[in-house]
């Protein structure tokens, strides 16, 4: 007999890159026409050559490296990014109101854990970042879709009708991830408003700031929300340091909050990893000391890439680009096929994988069928211009 299973778990879906992944089990691709992979954001290549020498000195060289350390992560890190922040947003944070995590999807899974409990509510504008719904389904949390139109922005007033006695948070991931949209400061200000209004927090995904369009994220930021008055009673700001400093298997993560909230939050952090990766946060220290410039050419490539696919965009005319930035692209295609059936298609037919909208929106949305999401990071303009190519021959 088998042993019953947690029904949240049962009834959450599959981790959508490792389905995509296995779509490409038995298919054979020809060398003249090598698979593509545009499904996944994390970055491919290794970090720069200077941080892994120091990432191997310290693992050679520092015993502490190989120790717990702190459960909201090491002083050091925290106060770093309390003072790079407050230069970037024309601010004061506080070491205290920093923490450290195994990634930000622990920084998500962290602060929810600490805002919503059994059946209690979260929006989530659509289309979302799957890992957030996914989270929310275990915990027993709803996550209430808020749609969004075709320029993929989040209305607050739409958000506003949704808001029961049971919502806790409105999380918003800017520059978005599926969409590519960079939000606006007057939007994110209105969203702030709401939520302290209301009294329920607003979660702000900004894993890819150092991307951004509008701000470098070193000098500038997209957004004032850290000016308001009591900030910290509203806001949480949720960062990654996988996509600038290409640490994704070193899982660094970071969030900003309140010192009150970094002390619940503890205590899920404590449970779940003791406490961050040490070398991981040894190379996020150092690639914040040393790799500036680096990262401010990275963004420039990203910014390049994004206009390639914004320039390319013609060749395919009976397909619409709704949204681009950062490290995605998201389009609707112009066959009566769903989403999730072309996309396994365009991998035989193609030698493209790309996940389809399916993945990021609720079950029976008509839009999620009729749409893709590109993560261009990975492939250069030539990758872009072949693409462009396969897609055009797609039938």
């Amino acid at each position: 007999m088998v042993s019953p299973l947690n029904p949240r778990m049962a009834a959450t879906f599959l981790p959508p890159v490792m389905e995509a992944r296995r779509w490409l089990e038995g298919v054979e691709f020809p060398a003249d026409r090598p698979l593509i992979n545009v499904s996944q954001a994390a970055p491919v290549a290794p970090p720069p050559l200077a941080l892994r020498q120091a990432i191997a000195d310290a693992a050679l060289n520092m015993d502490e490296a190989h120790l717990y350390g702190p459960v909201l992560g090491n002083d050091n890190l925290r106060d770093e990014i309390a003072l790079r922040w407050s230069q970037s947003y024309k601010t004061t944070i506080k070491r205290d109101q920093v923490a450290i995590t195994s990634g930000c999807n622990q920084a998500f899974a962290a602060t929810l854990a600490t805002i919503a409990g059994d059946a209690d509510e979260v929006i989530l504008p659509t289309p979302w970042y799957f890992n957030h719904k996914m989270w929310c389904d275990m915990q027993g949390v709803r996550a209430v879709p808020l749609a969004t139109g075709d320029d993929l922005l989040p209305d607050p007033a739409r958000a506003e009708a949704l808001i029961t006695d049971r919502t806790k948070a409105i999380a918003l991931v800017s520059p978005n991830n599926p969409g590519g949209v960079e939000y606006p400061a007057e939007l994110l200000q209105a969203f702030y408003d709401l939520c302290s209004r209301k009294g329920i927090t607003l979660m702000l995904d900004e894993t890819y700031r150092d991307f951004d369009s509008r701000c470098d994220g070193v000098s500038s930021a997209a957004h004032s929300l850290f000016d308001n008055p009591d900030w910290d009673q509203t806001l949480i700001h949720l960062y990654s340091f996988s996509k600038a400093f290409r640490l994704t298997g070193h899982r660094v993560g970071a969030f900003i909050a309140s010192k009150s909230r970094l002390t619940e939050a503890e205590k899920f952090l404590d449970t779940v990893a003791i406490c961050p990766n040490q070398l991981g946060q040894i190379a996020a220290l150092w690639g914040l000391q040393n790799l500036t410039d680096w990262v401010l050419g990275e963004r420039l490539e990203i910014l390049d890439r994004a206009k390639a696919i914004r320039e390319g965009f013609p060749k395919l005319p009976d397909w619409k680009l709704l949204g681009c930035g950062a490290y995605f692209a998201w389009v609707e295609h112009p066959f009566d096929l769903r989403s999730d059936q072309l996309a396994q298609q365009l991998v035989r037919d193609a030698g493209l994988l790309i996940l389809p909208g399916t993945m990021f929106t609720p079950e029976g949305d008509n839009a999620g069928a009729k749409q893709l999401r590109i993560a261009f990071a990975n492939i250069d303009r030539s990758g872009i211009s072949d693409m462009f190519e396969r897609l055009k021959n797609v039938s």
